[in-house]
């Protein structure tokens, strides 16, 4: 006598226990678990760590960051260091030569990482998926009990993690620039942490193309296009503008006296008229450059401290003034009398010209161009899990399934 007995497959085979967000106890696209992100990470970063190219791009970032490192030292110790011995003597007298170098090295060895960094994050995540459903295993991902969030998470933590282990390799460099002086020690935190968000964003950017193209090679270009356009067109566009936002302004002139007789020997009292002059409106645009990632940094790092905020270039602090003022805009008053001239007493002593420049807007701009390039990175992870959804009613020709 044989008895038919019924098995759920559902109830009998054995893995992780369903989470139920429906009335088919089925898990939602977006609900994710720490376990799933973490097993998506840890198979993809296995993969990475098996190849020989990520320990030999790891070497040649060291070395590169090094030999760059090292000429930056050099040639700014000498330039400042020819600097202090001819013409500007005070530089010696007040400064050391490497507390004034130091800003300029730490400034640019800071924009050579991240202009590094932009370059090889795109070859991190914009081929994590096309890659993996051209090799034929995303298909068996998607069949798990992972959901889609799950999936594009990991993935986006598996980029961002490698990412940030070729910026851990630059920290004995950054560290190097910050002994030579000048610049606070908060710096080398700030940057690394404004430094790690933005990979993470090009990691996000790249996986959102990697899911939205069919070939990898799609995907790669669209992301170093999306870079450039945050870092290169940028500027370019701001620059571009200029003719949009120019507008011919009444606007106060201070200048010398016609008659003033310079063998007088005494400062001149300065006289205003009113002109019609060219003013471009920069307070209209100044969003462009703010989205720049390498605006964002400069903007975001402390100043320079001490002497060598006075006495030494740095190119961080020269972009953070330069964003600031066009974010002021043109003040409407332009002075063409204040300055030194040789022979003429008090020139120094009392100013010249009673012109109230306008101060430049002193609220910081990085928060505006984080949260721009954070939302990119978010639409970029909103499209990667909203491509991983299954079922796929409709695939790009040519795309392997399994």
């Amino acid at each position: 006598m044989s008895t038919d007995v019924t098995v759920d497959p559902a109830t009998s085979a054995p893995g992780p226990e369903r989470t139920p967000s429906g009335p088919d106890g089925q898990r939602g696209t977006w609900a994710l678990s720490w376990h799933g992100v973490r097993t998506v990470a840890v198979l993809d970063l296995r993969q990475r760590v098996r190849s020989t190219r990520w320990i030999v791009a790891l070497a040649v970032w060291f070395v590169v960051v090094g030999a760059i490192t090292w000429l930056t030292w050099v040639a700014a110790h000498r330039a400042f260091g020819m600097a202090g011995g001819s013409s500007t003597a005070d530089l010696q007298s007040t400064a050391p030569i490497g507390a004034a170098a130091g800003p300029t090295i730490f400034g640019l060895i800071v924009f050579f990482v991240l202009f590094l960094g932009l370059l090889v994050s795109p070859t991190l995540s914009a081929t994590s998926i096309n890659g993996d459903r051209a090799a034929g295993t995303l298909a068996t991902l998607q069949v798990t009990l992972l959901t889609p969030a799950e999936i594009a998470v990991g993935k986006l933590l598996a980029a961002w993690a490698a990412a940030l282990a070729f910026l851990a390799t630059s920290v004995p460099f950054l560290v190097l620039a910050l002994a030579a002086g000048g610049t606070p020690v908060l710096s080398v935190v700030v940057c690394l942490l404004v430094l790690s968000i933005l990979l993470a964003v090009v990691c996000a950017i790249g996986l959102g193309f990697s899911a939205l193209t069919a070939r990898p090679s799609g995907s790669a270009v669209l992301t170093y296009l999306s870079v450039a356009s945050l870092t290169v067109l940028s500027p370019i566009v701001f620059g571009l503008t200029f003719p949009a936002i120019s507008s011919n302004d009444e606007v106060r002139v201070w200048s010398v006296p016609a008659d003033f007789n310079w063998e007088a020997g005494v400062a001149p009292q300065c006289e205003w008229t009113t002109q019609t002059q060219q003013q471009w409106h920069t307070e209209r645009t100044w969003w462009l450059l703010a989205i720049n990632p390498f605006v964002i940094v400069a903007d975001a790092a402390p100043e320079a401290r001490g002497d060598a905020a006075t006495y030494s270039f740095d190119p961080l602090g020269g972009i953070r003034t330069a964003v600031r003022e066009a974010r002021t805009g043109p003040s409407g008053e332009v002075d063409y009398c204040s300055g030194n001239y040789p022979g003429v007493d008090g020139w120094e002593e009392s100013p010249s010209s009673p012109v109230a420049q306008r101060e430049p807007d002193r609220s910081v701009v990085w928060p505006w161009g984080l949260a721009a390039n954070l939302l990119l990175g978010g639409a970029g992870l909103a499209i990667a899990v909203r491509r991983l959804t299954i079922p796929q009613h409709t695939l790009p020709r040519g795309t392997r399934v399994a």
